[in-house]
């Protein structure tokens, strides 16, 4: 399989790094019959709500709408609203400002704001290694602190042109906390073509070979793990960690050519298709999940002057889910051929919602090379007049295809709408989830992943670990829903802050507001899911005790002390 996808000798040589299970490796082989399953934790990044088949899409995902139909599929599962804070909260079980990245991976020298996962933290890597499993991680890592040079060796450092040395501290790295074969990108944003911060373990990839495509890479290492792991009789956790679809823009031409006339009709018509296909899978219901008007009523596709651009744009992005889809039905086939699959645990869904980012007026700088490894100019095209998709152009879909993609949800990423904070989840178990194809309404948060890894381990989470006084994770196990005995959510209040955006959600109301210092809406989600009537000066009694209690929970979640 390695050598048909054009870059084997790369992922041959990572493996024969990556694959040797090292003197850590907790592998319990002396047990003959480990009966508990392998869990699999796949997550997307910047996908829509309404992107795949089986959540009422038009782009080809036929693994993930098999992975759903054979098994459940959640309409309120919640992230964090932004990449680094939401793997943060999914590896440690905590909110992202306990875990220390409340923000980005840039250490503020304030507790809920370090960069990095703070010394009283444990990962699912550490607490399932020690439960006997073996561990391992492919894919884009984005919770060790990211410090940048001056801008002249920041650009050529981002290009190859110039190596300044390990990618961040490497007591941050996947393999120094928890897991014994990592392949991926340390940082976040990746040139999908030749990525940055891309290393094997602890040492550096230096060169990928022509034809390497990111997103197949992190698939495949993912497929080789799985075939070393079933060699041994103790269960797996495997995290796969995909870039995409976050920009920029990149996709192979041939991917790009299937949607090259699907985006012609634009926003307006793809999101009425999108709304009646979550109705038609069962996803949300009419009643009480009206269509919101667009977000931009001045803008109409008709008259757009950068139609052809922006059709091009989203077919990239399409493009993108697609050949994921495509790596992780690779995945699936593996864990079917070693037979691993109906003991296997395989839990899908993204980040955050979609991105309404335009990287194009950003520029050169901190995570974004100006030049390719050749030497070739990146161009970024704030005016629209280069075509995104390939290598030298640096773009994103924007807000107008991100409010789109996030169907039926308003805004995006970043914002605590839930446009920002809804993902897909779908759960796939055929030895224990026989409940095949149903929907669940339950709301969990990702923060939930680490106490349902553990309920599945059948071990415990830890009060101490290598000398430090762990903080108590704040989430609850998943089992209950996914075995069909619980009709609630996992926890009666979730919480968000990120930049200033913040929102509880408790029981079926959501207080939210924009951005900091704005005003709190209120919304009753049981009747109002898509959030289109604000009921707060009706229901001033409710907004100031969900106030309170946001403001108790941000204390205890250290979002205080905040950065200005």
């Amino acid at each position: 399989m390695l050598k048909q996808i054009g870059y084997g000798s790369l992922l041959l040589m990572a493996f024969g790094v990556a694959c040797k299970t090292d003197g850590a490796t907790k592998a319990k082989d002396d047990i003959i019959n480990d009966s508990r399953p392998n869990i699999v934790v796949i997550m997307a990044d910047d996908l829509g709500y309404s992107d795949l088949g089986c959540y009422g899409g038009e782009i080809s995902t036929p693994n993930l709408d098999k992975l759903g139909n054979n098994g459940l599929r959640f309409s309120s599962f919640y992230n964090t609203s932004r990449c680094c804070p939401s793997r943060a909260s999914m590896l440690t079980g905590l909110y992202p400002h306990q875990a220390g990245i409340g923000r980005m991976t840039m250490d503020m020298d304030l507790p809920g704001y370090r960069g990095t996962l703070g010394e009283n933290t444990v990962t699912i890597a550490e607490v399932l290694k020690d439960a006997g499993y073996q561990t391992g991680m492919t894919g884009k890592w984005h919770v060790s602190p990211t410090n940048r040079l001056e801008e002249d060796k920041q650009l050529k450092w981002l290009a190859h042109h110039e190596n300044y040395g390990n990618f961040s501290d490497t007591l941050t790295y996947p393999t120094s906390r928890g897991f014994d074969k990592y392949y991926g990108n340390i940082w976040g944003v990746v040139d999908y073509f030749d990525p940055f911060s891309l290393v094997n373990g602890l040492k550096q990839i230096e060169n990928v070979p022509p034809g390497y495509y990111h997103t197949d890479a992190i698939g495949d290492s993912a497929v080789a793990y799985v075939e070393q792991f079933s060699k041994n009789k103790s269960p797996f956790f495997l995290y796969v960690a995909h870039c995409a679809p976050h920009w920029p823009l990149h996709a192979p031409e041939e991917e790009i050519e299937k949607y090259a006339s699907t985006y012609n009709t634009g926003w307006g018509e793809i999101r009425r298709n999108r709304y009646q296909g979550l109705i038609d899978k069962g996803i949300i219901r009419t009643e009480n999940a009206k269509m919101p008007d667009f977000m931009f009523p001045e803008l109409d596709w008709e008259s757009n002057p950068n139609a052809k651009w922006d059709s091009r744009a989203m077919a990239v992005h399409a493009a993108m889910v697609d050949r994921m889809d495509q790596s992780i039905g690779k995945l699936v086939d593996k864990l079917e051929a070693t037979g691993e699959l109906a003991n296997t645990v395989i839990f899908f869904f993204s980040d955050n919602g979609a991105s309404s980012e335009r990287p194009s007026k950003y520029g050169p700088g901190f995570d974004r090379a100006g030049s390719t490894r050749d030497g070739r100019e990146v161009v970024f095209p704030v005016q629209k007049d280069s075509m995104p998709g390939a290598q030298t152009v640096h773009s994103g879909i924007g807000p107008e295809w991100a409010h789109t993609i996030n169907t039926p949800f308003r805004f995006w990423k970043a914002k605590s709408f839930e446009g920002g904070i809804n993902s897909p989840l779908i759960v796939h178990w055929p030895s224990k989830v026989t409940d095949k194809g149903i929907v669940k309404d339950n709301p969990a948060h990702v923060v939930d992943i680490m106490a349902t890894c553990i309920d599945l381990a059948n071990t415990s989470y830890p009060k101490n670990y290598k000398g430090h006084v762990i903080k108590p994770t704040v989430g609850k196990s998943m089992l209950p829903i996914l075995m069909g005995k619980s009709t609630e959510g996992t926890q009666e209040v979730y919480f968000w802050e990120h930049f200033g955006a913040a929102a509880l959600r408790k029981k079926d109301w959501k207080l939210v507001r924009l951005e900091k210092n704005g005003p709190w809406e209120l919304y009753n989600l049981a009747k109002d899911r898509t959030e289109i009537n604000n009921v707060a000066e009706s229901n001033p009694k409710i907004v100031q005790e969900l106030k309170k209690e946001w403001e108790d929970l941000a204390q205890k979640y250290e979002v205080y002390p905040a950065p200005n």
